[in-house]
């Protein structure tokens, strides 16, 4: 399997290519606009500030190219903010794969949303054998509105997408590389959905 990681100005990265090494897979890190489009998948993970995010993604062409992505792509954490309508965060329009906008969490508990929660609502090949009330791992302190591409939920605060999916493209506000036997069963998960649409089960 060819398996890339766009590579840009986030963090994260090299913690998601050792649990992608746990699973025998290899993970080519990089911000090559044809070796993205090239890939079998693709991997858009991140930690980090969304409006430097976006002028990097839009400075380095990768905006539009991974909007019209057509093999299975996956964000995480920021990816998945990005991948959103826009963010609240430096008041920044995003990707518009998803329709949700991400917003911040009020202050009326400890922001950011850090630790173990658990997960409900679960649709589509990336929840495969994944129980409901499943814990993940949550680090951020702004999150994506439920939307009709939300495919699993969580509550801190109030309820927020957990999980999105359009077609060929999926996204985890959590952490599935910190999130113990679930989220390797989850990254499993996307490893093999297929090189065409998702099917929402």
């Amino acid at each position: 399997m060819d398996l890339v990681i766009i590579r840009y100005n986030a963090g994260n990265i090299r913690s998601v290519q050792i649990a992608l090494s746990r699973l025998g897979v290899r993970a080519e890190v990089t911000d090559d606009a044809e070796r993205i489009r090239n890939a079998d998948k693709v991997i858009f993970p991140g930690v980090g500030e969304a409006s430097s995010a976006m002028r990097y993604l839009q400075s380095h062409g990768l905006d539009a190219l991974i909007a019209g992505l057509t093999q299975p792509v996956l964000g995480i954490c920021l990816g998945l903010q990005l991948m959103c309508a826009f963010t609240e965060e430096g008041n920044t329009e995003c990707l518009k794969i998803f329709h949700s906008e991400v917003k911040r969490f009020p202050p009326e508990k400890k922001v950011p949303h850090m630790g173990w929660n658990s997960i409900y609502g679960l649709k589509g090949p990336l929840f495969n054998g994944i129980p409901e009330g499943a814990y993940v791992y949550f680090v951020h302190s702004f999150a994506a509105e439920p939307c009709r591409e939300q495919i699993a939920a969580a509550d801190y605060i109030h309820p927020f997408s957990a999980a999105l999916q359009k077609h060929n493209f999926y996204a985890l506000q959590f952490h599935p590389e910190k999130s113990g036997d679930t989220g390797e069963k989850i990254l499993k998960n996307f490893l093999m959905t297929g090189n065409s649409h998702g099917e929402m089960r």
